[in-house]
């Protein structure tokens, strides 16, 4: 496989507190990665970086064999990396469709667009979005929202998903027909996918690789193949 993503010595900080040390990660094509982790180590930082909403103080950011360190978030959305946030943020008072709709906005200015509009495999991955499309986006329960979320992130048409906790707050049920939603977003769609996620479980069942956050530092990583996801809940105090 081919590299898509790669960090090289990421830094960053908050005033004078430094958040994430010297960060090195590297993405392939086609993969699935889970980056884990107790609360409060970086990893929402991380994607923040990762997406341009929060600035680097050292390092550099390679996708697509490009240097987007110093490309603002919009760019990034438009190089194709797509982001769903931790709590969703979906816009409250927007229908589902308006707010699928906004998604679009990732592909301005692209050259290889010839018409834009939401495409259909979003509402093959997630039918319930169809069913409630002039429906608030404040009014929907939590799994609708996470659904949305990520129906939005697809609208631009992303290379590489990233996910802040997605099964936060989301019921099992609903929690099964993300895990396959995902799946299909990397197999038929060739999304790469990045998830911060805590409910092992899931991780593993998903993901084929993992990097393990302490205190902002990778201190750990490989395959889920080969460890099991008992033996990195221990290492992490998870």
């Amino acid at each position: 496989m081919t590299t898509l993503l790669k960090l090289e010595k990421i830094c960053t900080a908050y005033g004078q507190s430094k958040v994430l040390w010297d960060i090195d990660m590297t993405v392939e094509h086609g993969s699935s990665v889970a980056l884990i982790g107790r609360n409060g180590v970086g990893k929402s930082t991380l994607l923040n970086s990762i997406v341009g909403v929060q600035k680097l103080t050292s390092g550099r950011i390679v996708f697509r064999d490009q240097d987007v360190s110093v490309l603002p978030a919009y760019g990034r959305a438009r190089a194709g990396i797509g982001y769903v946030p931790q709590g969703r943020h979906v816009f409250p008072q927007l229908s589902v469709i308006e707010n699928l709709t906004v998604g679009l906005a990732a592909l301005s200015g692209r050259t290889d667009v010839t018409q834009y509009g939401i495409a259909d495999h979003i509402f093959d991955l997630f039918p319930k979005l169809k069913q409630i499309g002039h429906r608030k986006a404040g009014l929907l329960s939590g799994g609708e929202q996470q659904q949305l979320a990520i129906g939005r992130a697809l609208a631009g048409q992303p290379k590489l998903l990233l996910l802040d906790e997605p099964t936060e707050g989301i019921q099992p049920s609903v929690v099964k027909q993300i895990e396959q939603a995902l799946r299909r977003i990397r197999v038929e769609l060739g999304v790469t996918i990045v998830i911060v996620e805590q409910y092992l479980d899931f991780a593993w069942s998903f993901s084929e690789q993992y990097y393990v956050m302490q205190r902002g530092q990778i201190v750990r990583q490989g395959s889920t193949h080969n460890e099991t996801a008992a033996e990195i809940a221990h290492l992490v105090n998870i």
